[in-house]
């Protein structure tokens, strides 16, 4: 499948809900949560208002059907410096993994901010997207039963 990669825009608030709500989906031993689930405060930070000063990311879609999103890679605040390094929001749909998309996501999102030197996001200790992460300089910074949490440095 051509895909193309795009920065994400104010506009594409609704996309990164979806996005936000696939990212949810990571468990295919249990029944998919309720889509409300991405209102609740610690997941509606990822998108709530966004393209605000300091979001940051990219969105690939079918190169035929922009409205067939295939993943996302985003950070909030990733200008703004902070105690706490910014977390990287990213997912690829599911039926559309394993096929380099991730991977070109993350390839864009790093060339086009260089300047991120920390930034950090969680998985599931399970998830085999952890080898992608720890081949951009992802490392595990923190684990418990349900999720890991990576850094970049």
């Amino acid at each position: 499948m051509d895909y193309v990669i795009r920065p994400l825009t104010a506009k594409d608030e609704p996309i990164l809900w979806e996005m936000l709500y696939q990212a949810l989906q990571t468990n295919e031993e249990h029944a998919a949560p309720s889509p409300d689930i991405v209102r609740r405060p610690e997941f509606a930070r990822f998108v709530e208002n966004w393209g605000e000063t300091g979001d940051a990311g990219f969105v690939a879609h079918d190169s035929r059907e922009e409205n067939h999103v295939l993943g996302a890679v985003w950070c909030r605040s990733c200008l703004t410096q902070n105690s706490n390094p910014p977390e990287l929001a990213f997912t690829v749909t599911s039926g559309h993994r394993r096929r380099g998309i991730g991977a070109a996501l993350l390839t864009q999102w790093v060339r086009a901010n260089p300047q991120q030197s920390i930034v950090s996001l969680r998985v599931s200790p399970t998830s085999p997207a952890i080898r992608l992460y720890e081949r951009f300089g992802f490392r595990v910074a923190a684990q418990s039963e349900n999720s890991v949490t990576m850094q970049r440095e």
